[in-house]
């Protein structure tokens, strides 16, 4: 399926940093497609558990707040935790990948999500609660980098059709945590330590098809050499001023706000619902709606974005939806629920886009490494007070009015940044003017 998607790709996206050399041995096709295989499943698996972690929280972070004697405006700490690591810990990937190898990396994020995971709801503490989580956050945000790396480098000729699967893969997992965890945790006994717990397994399982990946110290690449393409060699990687670029900055500034509403999103809106009178059942439900739009839309989404020349028009649409979903919380929560979740669901699919965007706006493998790392770095930095505020207002202003008039307002800048990034051009041309 995905060699019948790959055609209009090749085009556009096929990095310029490999090229073809006859003195590499070739390994054999049946390796190739085996090695290939496992790192697709690979892929899947590390991309399912890219998001548990934060929206299982949302559904219970009533319980985990009194729980641990959270306050509202620790509640807004505690949902700013993910943005805050996503931008310290993104920021050392690609240097990690080179010291290590990308595969080696993504391997022990997974390790680190699981133990993460598994070590927080028994801290005892709120500072040990964060501590736990920031470890699990830090295996996601190395992942979270690498994923357009590995993608580019493994395949070039289906930036948009791999991009799309593990984007799918991630809003899976995303939904499945927010429709499961409150109904699971009833199961397990009701205990909100359970239903946090639970969600180190996917993680753990996501540990094994990573372990035949990682490299010795000192090696320059993941991947065994057997699995390479036929013929290819990888260039080393060549210092790119990135913060020349006015897109990388676009991108940048595009991924926090996008970054911005999700996490207010997975960390809110469950709790707006809750206070619109929607059982608590029924608002994990709500969230898993929002989320699972992603599923579809993100393997739609950079289909046709890596077939348009300017992405710009998708941000646009996105965008409309968002400030639409946000005037119905506001006017009418309960009442439109569902309509409100499905429309929330499609302007977070401004996640998969700003991925495809950073895999076009980069023409080699390391271009794309370091602006994902910029991006998502300094996408993730600028997010990081947007859920911190909204716990703010919703504690001093008693309601939901004031924090969605900032969610609603920040959509306005998202999509003018969307349009800048969306444009036909390359970081490596601007940085090199």
């Amino acid at each position: 399926m995905m060699g019948d998607m790959a055609s209009q790709e090749t085009r556009t996206t096929t990095p310029t940093s490999i090229r073809t050399s006859e003195a590499s041995e070739p390994s054999t096709p049946s390796t190739r497609a085996w090695t290939a295989r496992l790192l697709v499943v690979g892929i899947v698996l590390a991309a399912l558990n890219l998001r548990p972690a934060i929206t299982s929280l949302g559904a219970l972070l009533e319980e985990v707040r009194d729980g641990l004697g959270m306050s509202g405006s620790l509640a807004g700490v505690l949902t700013s935790v993910p943005p805050l690591c996503f931008a310290v810990f993104g920021v050392m990937a690609p240097r990690l990948a080179r010291r290590f190898g990308p595969g080696a990396v993504v391997c022990a994020g997974m390790a680190a999500i699981t133990a993460g995971l598994l070590l927080r709801p028994y801290a005892g503490s709120t500072p040990g609660f964060l501590a736990a989580s920031a470890l699990a956050l830090m295996g996601i945000a190395v992942s979270n980098v690498l994923m357009p790396v590995i993608v580019k480098h493994w395949f070039p000729d289906r930036v948009g059709s791999m991009t799309g699967l593990y984007s799918m893969a991630l809003a899976l997992g995303t939904a499945t945590a927010a429709a499961v965890t409150v109904p699971m945790t009833e199961t397990l006994g009701g205990s909100w330590q359970t239903g946090l717990a639970v969600w180190a397994g996917l993680a753990a399982a996501a540990v094994l098809p990573w372990i035949p990946f990682v490299r010795r110290r000192g090696a320059g690449s993941a991947e065994p050499s057997a699995a390479r393409p036929e013929h290819a060699r990888v260039e080393p990687p060549v210092a790119l001023r990135v913060t020349r670029s006015r897109t990388a900055w676009a991108l940048a500034v595009f991924f926090g706000l996008q970054a911005t509403a999700a996490y207010i999103t997975m960390g809110w809106m469950p709790q707006i619902f809750r206070d619109a009178g929607v059982p608590a059942s029924t608002a994990g439900l709500l969230l898993a709606v929002t989320m699972v739009m992603g599923v579809p839309l993100a393997f739609v989404i950079p289909r046709v974005a890596t077939r348009l020349p300017h992405q710009g028009p998708i941000a646009l649409a996105l965008g409309v939806c968002g400030l639409a979903g946000y005037a119905g919380l506001y006017f009418a929560p309960a009442a439109g629920a569902w309509a409100w979740a499905l429309l929330l669901g499609v302007s977070n699919c401004a996640f998969p886009l700003a991925l495809t965007m950073v895999g076009m706006r980069a023409r080699t493998g390391a271009g794309v490494a370091q602006l994902s790392a910029f991006a998502q770095s300094t996408g993730y930095l600028l997010s990081i007070p947007g859920p911190l505020l909204v716990g703010v207002l919703y504690q001093h202003s008693g309601g939901w009015g004031l924090p969605l008039a900032l969610m609603a307002g920040l959509m306005i800048p998202q999509m003018l940044v969307g349009v800048l990034a969306g444009r036909d051009r390359t970081v490596e041309d601007e940085a090199a003017r």
